[in-house]
């Protein structure tokens, strides 16, 4: 693989697994929650997917199937949580375990998609636009549209009354309810929308690789993490260097000197993906990918300075 294929390749798995990022984004930088749901979230989006792929539903539609049980994920965890008072922790443990088994009886331990079954990145709509570039130029820009979108949609909600409320509950839960709103409700509406999005990030790998498997969510949680730390950390720095002052002072400019947080979760997942493809390109065998994961997480974290929920909450 020359430099050109590992840059783009890792563009491409950077941007798909951010997506996984922002869901861990908004339960531990926002809601201050430990969701462990996570690893049983992500390949119950990918699940579904590939369940709904070889029988034949438009590739499309994987999309919000995938939004809708991830959101029932992140509900069942937010009920057990609340309704039950059941610790933060422990509610993503149960809901993690719960989630394996459920997955194996969806698509079993290993499904694969066949080859010609078409994918989003292969469907008619993207192959009419795109039809002349090759397979990674269409995943490269199918990945970074819903990026974007998903970006979008996140900043614009962050700054409606119900997102400030979301933003509160972590900082600030007497507040919320000094405003006569339920934190309760508030953290599972969160717990909601950040499973959707790390389901919603499965069936996109799904879509990538074509295939399924009940293991391929373990270490995701480290990664979203791993991501957000990077990525908040290095946004930290960039605001306090003289071009993002300068930024600040014009009206035009000032979203260059004070990027959100969403954009700080894509920099660092692109970036720590970029990590685990260095060394991966070293030689080291596949199977010791996860290892190599972790290992780059403790790293951050020592590099850092600080703890990981410092960075996070800074």
């Amino acid at each position: 693989m020359d430099v050109m294929e590992l840059l783009t390749s890792t563009l491409i798995q950077g941007l798909i697994y951010a997506l996984i990022s922002y869901g861990v984004y908004i339960t531990y930088s926002i809601l201050d929650f430990p969701d462990l749901g996570v690893d049983g979230t992500f390949p119950l989006g990918a699940a579904v997917t590939a369940v709904l792929m070889t029988k034949g539903v438009d590739p499309w539609l994987t999309l919000p199937a995938s939004l809708v049980v991830g959101g029932l994920a992140g509900l069942f965890t937010g009920l057990v949580h609340v309704k039950l008072k059941v610790r933060n922790l422990l509610a993503g443990i149960i809901t993690m375990t719960a989630l394996f088994s459920v997955n194996l009886q969806i698509a079993g331990s290993n499904l694969t998609i066949d080859r010609g079954t078409d994918t989003i990145f292969t469907s008619a709509p993207v192959m009419a636009l795109f039809g002349d570039l090759s397979l990674s130029g269409r995943k490269l820009i199918v990945s970074l549209a819903l990026v974007i979108v998903i970006k979008l949609l996140l900043d614009a909600y962050f700054h409606t009354k119900s997102g400030l409320l979301l933003r509160a509950v972590g900082d600030n839960a007497t507040l919320v309810t000094t405003l006569a709103k339920d934190r309760g409700t508030v953290k599972i509406l969160g717990l909601v929308i950040s499973n959707a999005l790390v389901a919603f990030g499965g069936c996109i790998v799904c879509h990538e690789t074509r295939s399924f498997s009940a293991t391929m969510g373990t270490g995701q949680l480290v990664y979203g993490l791993a991501a957000v730390i990077i990525g908040v950390s290095i946004m930290h720095f960039y605001t306090g260097t003289r071009l993002a002052r300068g930024l600040r002072k014009s009206r035009a400019l000032r979203f260059l000197g004070s990027p959100q947080g969403t954009t700080a979760v894509v920099l660092g997942s692109v970036l720590y993906k970029l990590c685990i493809q260095v060394a991966m390109s070293m030689g080291l065998p596949t199977n010791m990918m996860k290892l190599i994961t972790a290992a780059l997480f403790l790293l951050v974290l020592v590099l850092s300075g600080r703890k990981g929920e410092a960075i996070i909450h800074a």
